[in-house]
């Protein structure tokens, strides 16, 4: 997709619930593009009955017994990723509108990750995890017993506003595969692209009830979260809102699946080849300007290489293009509002009026409009220091030097997230390191794809549960142990 590109977006504001397009009965919302700053759409949100509507539609379908048959499920999962991938040019394009992620991330992100859980998912949907048991045959009381494992019910999905479809596709895929019905709640700052997915659900003939899709903000959300007939809740997005969930969950004593904040680091080995390293290093977390997880913005390098990583950085970062997300070429798109611009600039600001120094990048683009952030590279500061312990959902990396690798481990290892890790140098001694990470990723020299059958979730305050492989089926299934006399 080109820089001139004009997307072609055929909008839905409709809410789905029942099998249904509804006009939302709640407050208004008006997204808006953050390239530009102006206004996509506005709409109204799902009122207070509307959320109560679309938990009773998942509910009368999951006790109806319409989504219990594991062929069906196989065959319409694998109905919408072609769906997705016969469209995939418009949800491209309703994406990059919406949240401003730059056109070389869809293909591989955006749209990759879902279209794979869906089919990944698909392939599981008819397993028979049924487990016999080795009979019971102590004197008095023999028997014999089976182990089921059965749907959870009715899940809420809650996704964050940086990967919209992705994190539909990773919450619904397995929910779905394993015979749950679900109520998606988008983030209201990118609903647009999950409402558009609406018209997907309806032509790959997805029982009705079995998808819902509202819209709101934090009352909707916590109408959603506390609600008797939500059996499991899958949510993303920051650590504060998912401490909110677990506790508006905990009302009703629901089990929730939470991928949460990261303050991933970066371990530069001393054997680390940094002519090979630089870029992956840096493009890892400066990818969809910053807003990821998963991103490593905490880069502890050798105290003897700091000053060569420091150099290369500063000839390596006016090469990172920040500006229109429709060029190819772009790295760094804009950020979601300009209060979460600002709220980053914050962080940055705080921390050189403490004593810390921006070695590369820095300030704003001079761009006309969006809210964009120029690249960010800061040295002189403490892993102690706010900067390095909260995560700024930015294109910001902080370096910090290290003597030893047992302190760089304890470094990395000093958080109260432990979401992801990344390693660069000799297979070796970088597995060796890996082992003594607190976290539940590390990528080792930029590690590889997307794999749809390895689990992605954080130890900490990072999360709960996990998502992608087998793991995340079993988030969405219940253990039912039957056991039978045989005297």
């Amino acid at each position: 997709m080109s820089a001139a590109a004009a997307p072609n977006i055929d909008w839905n504001t409709n809410l789905f619930i029942g099998g249904r397009m509804v006009a939302g009965a709640g407050a208004p919302l008006t997204v808006t593009n953050p390239a530009t700053g102006q206004d996509i759409a506005t709409f109204d949100q799902a009122s207070p009955a509307q959320v109560d509507d679309a938990i009773s539609a998942a509910k009368t379908a999951f006790e109806s017994g319409v989504w219990s048959d594991g062929e069906t499920r196989r065959d319409i999962l694998l109905r919408l990723a072609d769906l997705l991938e016969e469209h995939r040019e418009e949800f491209g394009a309703a994406i990059i509108e919406e949240v401003g992620t730059p056109a070389n991330l869809i293909a591989p992100l955006q749209l990759g990750v879902p279209l794979a859980a869906l089919r990944y998912y698909a392939d599981m949907a008819t397993l028979d995890h049924t487990r016999q048991l080795a009979p019971d045959t102590q004197p008095g009381a023999p028997s014999e017993s089976l182990v089921r494992q059965v749907p959870a019910g009715v899940v809420a999905a809650i996704t964050a506003y940086n990967y919209p479809i992705l994190m539909l596709g990773l919450k619904i895929a397995p929910a779905l595969a394993s015979g749950c019905t679900v109520v998606v709640l988008p983030s209201p700052q990118t609903p647009l692209s999950t409402l558009l997915f609406a018209k997907l659900l309806a032509k790959a003939g997805v029982p009705d009830g079995v998808v819902n899709i509202i819209v709101g903000g934090v009352d909707v959300g916590t109408a959603l979260s506390e609600h008797p007939d939500i059996d499991k809740i899958s949510f993303t997005g920051s650590v504060p809102v998912g401490s909110a969930v677990m506790q508006q969950a905990a009302k009703t004593i629901t089990g929730v699946v939470l991928e949460l904040g990261g303050k991933s680091a970066t371990i530069v080995l001393p054997d680390a080849d940094l002519s090979t390293a630089l870029a992956p290093i840096h493009l890892r977390y400066l990818r969809n300007a910053g807003q990821g997880c998963a991103s490593p913005t905490r880069i502890l390098v050798q105290r003897d290489q700091l000053d060569d990583f420091i150099a290369r950085s500063q000839a390596f970062f006016p090469t990172v293009k920040t500006g229109d997300p429709r060029d190819i070429d772009t790295i760094c798109g804009p950020l979601i509002s300009e209060d979460h611009l600002l709220r980053v600039e914050g962080y940055v600001e705080r921390a050189v009026a403490a004593g810390a120094h921006i070695v590369a990048g820095g300030g704003r683009p001079d761009l006309p409009h969006g809210w964009y952030m120029n690249p960010t590279l800061i040295t002189g500061v403490n892993n102690s220091d706010e900067i390095c312990r909260e995560e700024l959902f930015g294109p910001v990396g902080v370096v910090m030097p290290f003597d030893t690798i047992e302190e760089a481990i304890a470094i990395a290892n000093d958080s109260h997230l432990g979401l992801a890790a990344a390693i660069f140098g000799p297979l070796d001694h970088a597995l060796e390191t890996a082992e003594k990470l607190r976290v539940g990723s590390v990528y080792i020299n930029g590690g590889g794809a997307t794999r749809m059958d390895a689990p992605m979730g954080g130890f900490k305050q990072s999360g709960i549960g996990r998502e992608y492989g087998i793991e995340a089926l079993r988030e969405y299934l219940e253990p039912q142990h039957i056991q039978w006399s045989i005297a």
